[in-house]
């Protein structure tokens, strides 16, 4: 997938910065924002103008958009879906008053197409996400995202109620800051022992143990006694 995502975000950038894409900047753990605004000045692209970067983001996540839209099977062909993701979201899904949604580094548009791309989308509410689009840390971004959640379904999400399933101790950090348990599965680059060492509330190597992964949820969210 990370082949397809860099033509279509070269395909998107000349075409809303008027020039290549020569230089693209680290994109791991970063949102689509931060990657953008290093690509505009990587590039050659005078970001002192008065706002000039800000106007560009909402065309450029509308054209990345449209770019992946367009190579959707070849994200189906080429991304890979993580063993046991699609049984997790379903597990989570029948969990009594449970609602699962995203804090992505990828824009709304992105991220829907993403996840449609593997038949995990209508396991999501699209509607209390917190996307890279928006101008917040990641940190911040939880906390938006949580009170999304609450306006929407009129229940307070408190930390007690709120895990935020991720793989890197950038997101161990964010689900502090958040307000949120962090359970923290060792499937990107940061091993089951790292993300216990920044202080992750609990870990997995993977999600393939489904009622392991309940079990974690429900122990995370239980009432302090």
């Amino acid at each position: 997938m990370a082949r397809v995502t860099r033509a279509a975000y070269a395909e998107a950038f000349a075409t809303v910065a008027g020039r290549p894409l020569i230089q693209l900047p680290q994109m791991a753990g970063r949102s689509e924002s931060e990657i953008f605004f290093d690509a505009l000045a990587l590039n050659g692209v005078d970001v002192r103008a008065d706002g000039l970067a800000e106007r560009l983001l909402e065309p450029f996540s509308a054209e990345l958009a449209a770019a992946l839209a367009a190579r959707h099977d070849e994200l189906k062909s080429q991304g890979q879906l993580l063993p046991g993701a699609a049984d997790a979201l379903a597990a989570v899904a029948r969990l009594d008053g449970a609602v699962q949604t995203v804090l992505t580094g990828n824009s709304r548009p992105t991220a829907v197409l993403k996840l449609r791309a593997f038949g995990l989308d209508g396991f999501v509410d699209f509607d209390i996400g917190g996307y890279g689009s928006e101008a917040y840390p990641k940190g911040t971004l939880l906390r938006v995202a949580r009170q999304r959640a609450a306006d929407k379904y009129g229940v307070t999400f408190g930390e007690d109620a709120t895990v935020y399933v991720a793989d890197s101790p950038r997101d161990v950090d964010a689900a502090r800051i958040g307000g949120a348990r962090s359970l923290a599965v060792a499937s990107g680059r940061a091993s089951t022992a790292e993300l216990r060492d920044v202080g992750a509330d609990a870990t997995l190597p993977d999600l393939a143990d489904t009622a392991a992964l309940i079990a974690l949820i429900i122990r995370l969210t239980e009432p302090a006694r």
